[in-house]
C-alpha cells in the first residue's frame, strides 16, 4: 500500500474507533489519523502474533480494515488508562 492509502486508512480508522469509544481523546484530525495509522501497526501484530492470521496487503480486504479499528480502539482504551481524565477542563 502506498502513503497515500495509509493516511486514508488511518483517518478512517481512526474516526470509526473515536466513534466507537467517545470522549475526549487528544488531537485533531492529525491526532486521529495518526492514531488510526498506530492502529493498523498493532492491530496487523495482534493478528498475525495471536490470531495466527496475516493481514492481507489489499486495500479492500475486510479483516485489514477490522484489525486497524480494534488496534485503534485498544490504544484509545491505552490512553484512557494511563492518562484518564487529563483533558477535562
Amino acid at each position: 500500500m502506498g502513503i497515500v492509502s495509509w493516511l486514508v486508512l488511518g483517518l478512517v480508522t481512526g474516526v470509526i474507533a473515536k466513534v466507537l469509544l467517545p470522549g475526549r481523546d487528544p488531537g485533531g484530525l492529525v491526532g486521529t489519523t495518526l492514531i488510526g495509522i498506530a492502529g493498523s501497526f498493532i492491530g496487523g501484530w495482534l493478528s498475525t502474533k495471536f490470531l495466527d492470521r496475516p493481514i492481507p496487503k489489499d486495500f479492500g480486504e475486510p479483516s485489514m480494515w477490522i484489525a486497524s479499528i480494534a488496534g485503534a480502539l485498544v490504544l484509545l482504551i491505552g490512553y484512557r488508562l494511563l492518562f484518564g481524565n487529563s483533558r477535562e477542563r
